[in-house]
């Protein structure tokens, strides 16, 4: 199993000493968010701190950058740490996040999307110089690079770049054109099993593409520590109270608890949603356990169905896994098979 965790983005003096940290723990990567924060800077600073630290942008949101604006900073990126330690993780995000939290237009997001990966990776191989820059599509379309613009040239393979999905139209986008998924933390074993994976696999098997060289990412809590349960039970209930997330439930036959809890959201009584949701409830969509326990948590709730899982989804709060833990959750058979970090 792949292990990841978070950087503090609020300030970037913290950056360089908290990543040769988490390399020296024995974590896979970090992985920084766009919520109160730029997130490729502070991977910038912690590939400069680092040796083979992988470096994750988990996600950036798409439609607020310009496919072009991405492919440079992917470019940089993979020239200073290697390609094979950058992934480009990016999210459509809501329509109100788009429109009203970034002022850009909103259009169906997966064949948009689907259209961004595309024009990235046009951008990257003209500048690996296999033929003119010409991508032409309904969103997108970039004719002109002239030599003044094109990067200084660099060994070694692009980065990587991950979707973050929920539904099945982004799910088969990424299946379809990406090199990995990035799915939702709310979720559980069984809806993976029936619902994502399939799509998953319906999609890989369409664009001729192995398994092993794609990465399926999260789809599950990680739950360890002191307070376990009551962080857990804050979490499904917060995030069982949005409409997009109900799905999840009505496999369980729990559409009506997310339809309580979204009243009781509308109605303030945030101080009482978190006894309506069950310990049964939260061990179906988290790993739960103290650090002797978790690995086997771990095992049941994740092994066979996805690479890779955060022990952090806080920037403030990177995780404090021990390392003789890491490395027993390295050992996690996985059906991923990433390439080496130079």
């Amino acid at each position: 199993m792949r292990i990841f965790t978070t950087l503090p983005q609020e300030n970037l003096q913290k950056v360089g000493p908290a990543a040769q940290a988490i390399e020296a723990a024995g974590y896979t990567g970090v992985s920084t968010q766009e919520n109160r924060h730029e997130p490729f800077l502070s991977l910038a600073v912690a590939g400069a701190a680092t040796k083979r630290l992988e470096l994750h942008t988990g996600v950036a949101i798409a439609f607020a950058r310009s496919p072009m604006t991405v492919a440079n900073v992917g470019w940089d990126l993979a020239a200073s740490f290697g390609g094979a330690r950058v992934t480009l993780g990016i999210g459509s995000q809501v329509r109100a996040h788009n429109e009203r939290r970034f002022s850009v237009p909103w259009t169906a997001p997966a064949p948009r999307i689907r259209e961004y990966v595309q024009a990235v990776r046009a951008i990257w191989a003209a500048w690996k110089g296999d033929g003119k820059l010409n991508y032409e599509g309904k969103h997108y379309r970039f004719t002109l690079m002239t030599p003044n613009f094109v990067p200084e040239p660099y060994d070694g393979p692009p980065p990587r770049i991950g979707l973050a999905a929920v539904g099945p139209f982004m799910l088969k986008v990424a299946a379809e054109e990406a090199d990995s998924v990035k799915l939702h933390v709310f979720c559980t074993a069984k809806y993976l099993e029936e619902n994502t994976l399939p799509i998953i696999a319906a999609g890989l098997a369409k664009a001729g593409r192995p398994r092993e060289r794609f990465e399926i990412t999260g789809g599950g809590f990680v739950v360890t520590g002191k307070d376990d349960e009551a962080v857990a039970k804050l979490l499904e209930a917060f995030y069982g109270s949005t409409p997009a997330y109900w799905p999840v439930l009505e496999v369980h036959g729990l559409g009506d608890l997310g339809r309580k809890l979204n009243a009781m959201t509308k109605a303030g009584q945030w101080d009482r949603i978190a006894a309506e949701v069950s310990d049964d409830v939260v061990h179906l969509f988290a790993a739960v356990g103290r650090h002797d326990q978790i690995a086997k948590a771990i095992t049941e709730r994740f092994g066979g169905l996805v690479d890779s899982i955060g022990a952090s989804a806080n920037s403030s709060k990177p995780a404090d896994t021990p390392p003789d833990l890491l490395q027993d959750l390295a050992n996690i058979p996985i059906s991923y098979r990433p390439a080496v970090p130079r």
